[in-house]
């Protein structure tokens, strides 16, 4: 069954304190994250009723509004317990969360001195990011035309909506080639993300390959998935990685909330295979999540 438009569904969000109906979380079109981006957003998992990480995203929210200079205008321990109470209102057994800050419409111009700050966050019902089939066999990645930015230019470190064009850009060039996501490489050309998530490469020494989050987000999910393969003894090594290197490896896979652990078989030309590796990493991550989640 197709799912209704995003601003069609029914229920609540919390909308500035108050949980207001879903078809009333509305703003003004004359907003200033709307016309300079100045919104920062987080996304969270929610697995068997419970939000995995949450202190861990509200920390990186409140993160990204500080390096942006918003000011949220309530505590973590208030956004952390409005996440748990809205997953609790909207009964999301297996979703998403979306905690999205933004400058309000007082002023319209370049300067957003006086803007109030706005604070909403949804929550819904959300499987797979990527086709469960497709994850089995894993997807294929084109090379993107757009680059990561030199991170003097923009709050890299940051979950902000401005940083996101480039990837829907690069998205849409990937799925109109017939590829499922996009590799973005770095401002010097070496492999960075997918658009919405981190990558590792695999050799067959067994090591773990990954690029240094220097100019793209350190992802909570990839931070886990470094402390499960050391767990398992597996090798880790984070690196600026030449896109020649590729043929150099034998599996790939990406690593993000949405995504999870989502194997990658193509990359442009080059081919990777499911391995055990890949699979037991992924499955060492459901276990992670759904236990963090009843403890």
């Amino acid at each position: 069954m197709e799912l209704p438009p995003f601003d069609k569904r029914s229920g609540k969000i919390w909308f500035n304190g108050e949980k207001v109906e879903w078809a009333n979380a509305r703003v003004h079109v004359l907003n200033h994250g709307l016309h300079y981006a100045s919104c920062v957003f987080e996304g969270e998992r929610v697995y068997e009723g419970e939000i995995f990480k949450l202190e861990e995203h509200t920390e990186r929210l409140f993160y990204s509004a500080s390096r942006m200079e918003i000011k949220i205008p309530y505590s973590q321990k208030e956004i952390n317990q409005a996440c748990k109470e809205i997953v609790l209102v909207q009964k999301v057994k297996n979703g998403y969360v979306r905690p999205l800050v933004w400058r309000g419409s007082e002023m319209m111009a370049i300067s957003a001195q006086k803007n109030t700050i706005h604070v909403a966050i949804a929550t819904w019902e959300w499987g797979s990011y990527f086709d469960p089939e497709l994850k089995l066999k894993g997807i294929k990645l084109n090379i993107s035309s757009w680059r990561r930015p030199n991170p003097n230019s923009v709050p890299w470190d940051t979950k902000s909506s401005g940083l996101y064009m480039i990837c829907t850009l690069s998205k849409h060039e990937a799925e109109r080639k017939g590829f499922t996501d996009s590799l973005m490489l770095d401002h010097e050309g070496n492999i960075a993300e997918s658009t919405g998530a981190n990558i590792f490469f695999k050799n067959n020494n067994n090591e773990i390959h990954t690029p240094i989050p220097d100019s793209f987000l350190d992802g909570i999910t990839r931070r886990c998935i470094i402390d499960i393969a050391k767990s398992k003894g597996i090798k880790i090594i984070e690196r600026k990685i030449r896109l020649d290197e590729m043929s150099n490896f034998s599996g790939c896979f990406l690593t993000g909330t949405a995504a999870e652990v989502t194997p990658v078989s193509q990359i442009d030309k080059n081919k990777f295979e499911v391995c055990h590796v890949i699979k037991d990493l992924s499955e060492s991550y459901q276990v992670l999540v759904q236990k963090k989640t009843a403890a």
